[in-house]
């Protein structure tokens, strides 16, 4: 059942790369306005893609950019019921003169595992998304039909915190409550050949502070020393976010933070993580974080607080002497298991009232909040999607942890009531959200055969 899907795979690559590139081409960019229209006409793009598949499609608009949502009722009875989650937006392209090539005008170039595609949103996740899509096209093609009951849903607002995602979930929870399982692919894996399936994912909080002092720009030299200057407060209130052993000063932010298991840390050193390449991967040589943590606990299993950017007074050419009126600072925090967003924010928020200096104030301002998730590594979703890329690259899918935040992972949980296979096929150097974001081709081809096996053992009931 699989082999002849496999070989429609080798054989339609082509075309599946072209069609990949076209989605690619499309600057569906969901933080900037400018953009709005090629978002939507992302969305379109991929409507008609599984309209082709025989699915019935939906557009649902929402405050910000439109959801895509689609059902195939697969070959009937009681066969599971799958529900694909990808987002087609993607991040600016900016600083554009960065990349090698338009960052809009997909390109493949070789690289050392052969090729690779070059463009905003070739891993992430118009690339990744792309691989099950032509998956399931290879499957419809050679059978007829679907071996599963399939819900695909599509969002247009991922890299900007899933903002509208949550509402419409709980809008439409009737109808996609009903799948046994939620698939995305928008991870990594531990190496070019050595599948992984991620089962925690860091929650995120995003917020802006903004301090504000004078009433008016001033001139430092009237009134220097004689106001207290906001972004010199800014800048006091961010410094003392953390101690210098790395910990977020916060009161109470640990509280809830669960310790890895003897069984975690013993997976982990069989890992045998190599630091100073992911240090040097990322162009520095020496770490940060908590000074008694490991690597993989820092990244997989530790809450984090980042200043994302800075803003306020002359930041142009040359010089101007004034104090700022405000300055901005948008901090970030990566959150993990039983931490509640909620909290984490009431409690930087007293954070800041206690360390914001007379004479300046600091709002600040939630744009985002999603939980963490951990799935259970005996789940039999688990178990059958690692066994399925086991059956491509020859060996089973490492179990991992990953850092990043995937709002739908959370929300599938709490919504829905299922869990989130977490399939990923892209590689530390990648450079998501940087200039010159590549997939490798191999990846690509990989991650398209283990969609498909992943059916192949769902339809020989292999669960």
């Amino acid at each position: 059942m699989l082999d002849p899907v496999l070989k429609r795979i080798d054989d339609g690559l082509d075309v599946s790369i072209e069609r990949w590139s076209e989605l690619l081409r499309i600057p569906s960019v969901s933080t900037d306005p400018a953009y709005a229209d090629d978002a939507r006409r992302a969305a379109h793009w991929l409507m008609e893609q599984f309209e082709a598949l025989g699915f019935a499609m939906e557009l649902h608009e929402t405050e910000g950019h439109p959801v895509v949502l689609g059902h195939h009722p697969g070959p009937g009875g009681d066969a599971p019921h799958l529900l694909y989650y990808g987002h087609y937006d993607v991040q600016p392209a900016d600083p554009v003169e960065l990349w090698d090539s338009g960052p809009f005008e997909p390109t493949v170039v070789d690289s050392p595992y052969g090729k690779k595609m070059v463009a905003r949103g070739a891993v992430d996740d118009k690339g990744q998304l792309m691989m099950w899509v032509e998956a399931l096209r290879a499957w419809q093609a050679e059978h007829g039909t679907l071996p599963v009951e399939a819900t695909v849903l599509l969002e247009g607002e991922e890299e900007i915190g899933s903002k509208h995602l949550r509402p419409f979930l709980e809008a439409q929870r009737e109808r996609l409550a009903q799948a046994d399982v939620c698939v995305v692919s928008d991870t990594t894996m531990w190496d070019v050949d050595t599948p992984a399936i991620t089962y925690s994912l860091r929650g995120l909080l995003y917020t802006e502070i903004t301090c504000r002092g004078p009433s008016r720009d001033l001139h430092s030299g009237f009134y220097g020393g004689a106001v207290v200057n906001p972004l010199n407060a800014l800048a006091k209130v961010l410094a003392a976010l953390h101690d210098d052993d790395g910990r977020i000063r916060i009161p109470g932010f640990y509280d809830q933070v669960l310790e890895p298991g003897p069984a975690e840390r013993a997976a982990w050193e069989n890992l045998d993580m190599d630091e100073g390449a992911f240090l040097e991967g990322a162009g520095v040589s020496t770490g940060g974080g908590e000074r008694d943590r490991t690597l993989l606990e820092r990244i997989w299993t530790r809450p984090t607080g980042d200043v994302n950017g800075l803003h306020g007074g002359y930041t142009g050419a040359g010089a101007k002497t004034v104090i700022a009126t405000e300055g901005t600072a948008k901090v970030s925090f990566r959150l993990v298991p039983d931490q509640d967003p909620d909290a984490i924010a009431e409690g930087f928020r007293r954070f800041l009232d206690e360390h914001t200096p007379a004479g300046c104030t600091c709002e600040l301002t939630i744009h985002s909040a999603a939980p963490a998730i951990r799935i259970d590594p005996d789940s039999p979703w688990l178990r059958t999607a690692c066994a399925a890329m086991g059956d491509i690259y020859g060996k089973e899918a490492v179990p991992i942890g990953c850092g990043g935040s995937i709002p739908i992972a959370a929300w599938a949980r709490e919504i829905l009531g299922m869990d989130t296979l977490l399939m990923g096929f892209s590689l530390d150097d990648d450079a998501m959200h940087s200039p010159n974001e590549k997939f490798e081709i191999t990846c690509f081809e990989r991650g398209m055969k283990s969609h498909a096996a992943l059916l192949a053992r769902i339809a020989e009931g292999r669960i």
